[in-house]
């Protein structure tokens, strides 16, 4: 049974989450928006902050959080890494979600490393920063289509092939990059492959300029035979077509809450701010009263803030449910789907209700909408993620069901 209340033993971590989004993130946030691709260097002075209390055993707000304990002696239920993990990210999205998505050390591909890495290569790769090398410009949001190759040569696995939209991949000094062991084996072939950006062969094409999260870099990433140690293939080697894209999926599993976290504390901070401009105008939002009762604006407001809640709770039922091994695919999917469309649908109502304020730079709230588009996307967008809730619920393999 999921308590609803945040865990005591989380609030530290909660508070000196907040404390850095709001004194470090939001003082800054319209400045690296305006000057997009230039390096946030107040980060560094937290990501130092971070790394202690990450390896004090106290950390949650960045990707090292993720990553499964072995103990499975504890009785009843455990509130661990995957919910501290999303608590923290909550708040320092509220923040800003492109600054914590600039933060040195905790790239996506920490995550992939956290969720598939044996324990050799989980020690190795600990204080790496690490983006994320997924999507393909041919291969749209279907990740089992992946066509970078990886043909092993000796004690060396020779990668070529073209990344997009790969996040922290110019700033990052290493790169997840997912490649096929052999494409007539589809899915089952797919591994993730740990490359330094020192090795000869890969190389960052381009920066992109985009729509939000300009202070998060976005880069193509090109390989043209690189050669990594057989070593940095994480997890297994092995091809288990019974077993298909498991790998790959545990990485979502983890990550997809995450992202729904991030977009959790964009729709708080859009919703806050509506709420002091709404009462500035003389709205009052009476939750003692029916909506159909009430101003049109206070009557919207609450509509919005169901949907905040009901996405809160999703990612928080993720979490929980990694944390108590439990699958929780299903849910991870879930808790991405709505957060993913409810921060969209939440920001950019947040800016017609507050007008011309909202519309303008003399508040954030038009900069969140523009950011919360990303959110839906990436990490597998809001069309996979409903055929992938779909597929859960019906029974139905991806072959039955396209």
């Amino acid at each position: 049974m999921i308590n609803l209340e945040v865990p005591k033993k989380a609030t530290a971590l909660v508070n000196q989450a907040y404390q850095a989004a709001s004194e470090v993130f939001r003082p800054i946030s319209r400045k690296y928006d305006r000057a997009e691709h230039e390096y946030p260097k107040e980060l560094d002075t937290l990501a130092a902050l971070l790394d202690g209390l990450n390896s004090s055993g106290e950390g949650g707000a960045g990707a090292a959080g993720v990553r499964k304990s072995g103990d499975d002696s504890q009785k009843g239920n455990r509130n661990g890494a995957n919910l501290n993990l999303v608590l923290g990210t909550m708040e320092m999205c509220w923040g800003d979600v492109a600054m914590l998505l600039a933060m040195p050390r905790q790239g996506l591909g920490n995550a992939a490393i956290a969720s598939v890495a044996n324990e050799e290569q989980a020690k190795r790769f600990a204080n790496v920063w690490a983006a994320m090398a997924i999507t393909e410009p041919h291969t749209g949001s279907d990740s089992a289509n992946i066509g970078t190759t990886a043909e092993l040569d000796g004690d060396e696995y020779v990668l070529n092939g073209e990344k997009i939209f790969v996040t922290s991949g110019a700033r990052a000094d290493t790169v997840v990059v997912w490649a096929t062991l052999d494409k007539s084996l589809g899915r089952a072939a797919i591994k993730s492959f740990v490359v330094e950006k020192t090795r000869p062969g890969i190389k960052v094409e381009r920066l992109e300029h985009k729509l939000g999260i300009k202070a998060s870099d976005t880069a193509v990433i090109r390989l043209d035979n690189c050669r990594v140690p057989k070593e940095n293939l994480l997890g297994s080697p092995e091809i288990d077509t019974k077993s298909g894209f498991a790998g790959v999926m545990q990485t979502f599993d983890n990550t997809r809450p995450l992202v729904a976290a991030m977009a959790i504390g964009v729709a708080r901070a859009a919703l806050e701010e509506t709420a002091k401009v709404l009462a500035e105008a003389g709205v009052t939002v009476d939750y003692d009263r029916p909506a159909n009762s009430q101003h049109a604006a206070a009557a919207a407001y609450l509509q919005l803030e169901a949907d905040y809640e009901a996405a809160y709770l999703l990612t928080l039922q993720a979490a929980w449910m990694a944390d108590n091994r439990k699958p929780n695919s299903l849910q991870a999917s879930m808790a991405k789907a709505k957060a993913g469309r409810s921060v969209v649908d939440i920001t950019l109502r947040c800016v017609e209700l507050c007008g011309t304020v909202g519309y303008t730079e003399e508040s954030l709230l038009e900069k969140w909408a523009r950011d919360s588009k990303i959110l839906d996307i990436f990490e597998g967008t809001q069309q996979i993620q409903q055929l992938i809730v779909a597929r859960r619920l019906l029974g139905k393999s991806s072959a039955e069901l396209k």
